[in-house]
């Protein structure tokens, strides 16, 4: 399996002989409005060129429709005919931008020989979880590969905790920017929320996402690195790549 962070959200991945996209969001740097008020978004540009983002992609999983996982440019860019897994109730959404090949996840598919189980999210506390919606994250599975969850838009939260300990997944992949709106708590994963992540998983690697790339972040990849020493976590257990890094896992 090989991992590839883009930016944000957007990963490509290749597993099991295949190579699809998470939450592609493919803007130019300051393309959007701001979430905080402090900087145009994406507050930095692509690490590659969009068509090496694209290059080879055979679908894409779309897990919620807020603009920094699905953006204008991704659906003018994709193939219309690109195989698109969703949540259940985006697919009509998705078609309406004149997609034709759109799948929902309500459970679990088979896709070329790999299962893709559909996990909940909790996209903040209280309100702010209902305002921000439903979120999906997912368990990638197949035959000589590391059980991977990616775990999406989500706060450390029971439901997320009992998969891991339910799962045992081999490689888990976090939000970790703390993102705040308004007068929100964070809407993903801090820091601390992060290294719980790795004690609850001691023998996963845990890959930090999601951080550098938006206004309203607050923590980078260097505070989650210093929480993280701070705590007992090694840089073994917790990666942090770069955008456009490429991991590669046995």
């Amino acid at each position: 399996m090989k991992i590839q962070l883009i930016r944000n959200a957007t990963l490509r991945i290749t597993y099991a002989g295949h190579t699809f996209l998470i939450d592609p969001y493919l803007a130019d740097k300051h393309a959007y409005d701001p979430f905080a008020g402090k900087s145009r978004n994406p507050t930095v540009e692509l690490p590659i060129p969009v068509e090496d983002v694209l290059d080879g992609i055979e679908m894409v999983i779309v897990s919620h429709l807020h603009s920094d996982h699905f953006d204008k440019e991704a659906q003018r860019l994709i193939p219309k005919d690109m195989h698109i897994f969703c949540e259940p109730g985006d697919v009509a959404t998705i078609m309406e931008q004149d997609f034709t090949s759109v799948k929902p996840i309500r459970n679990m598919l088979e896709w070329e020989g790999i299962t893709i189980r559909r996990t909940p999210g909790q996209h903040g506390l209280d309100d702010w979880a209902e305002r921000m919606g439903m979120v999906s994250g997912f368990i990638f599975e197949a035959d000589d590969e590391p059980t991977l969850y990616w775990m999406g838009d989500t706060i450390w939260y029971e439901d997320v905790e009992d998969i891991v300990k339910d799962v045992q997944p081999d490689v888990i992949v976090t939000h970790s920017s703390g993102a705040v709106l308004g007068d929100s708590d964070p809407i993903v994963m801090d820091a601390k929320q992060t290294v719980a992540v790795c004690e609850s998983a001691e023998n996963a690697i845990v890959v930090a996402t999601h951080m550098d790339a938006l206004d309203h972040g607050t923590i980078t990849r260097v505070s989650l690195r210093t929480y993280a020493h701070e705590k007992g976590i090694s840089e073994q257990q917790l990666l942090i790549p770069k955008d456009g890094e490429i991991l590669t896992f046995d």
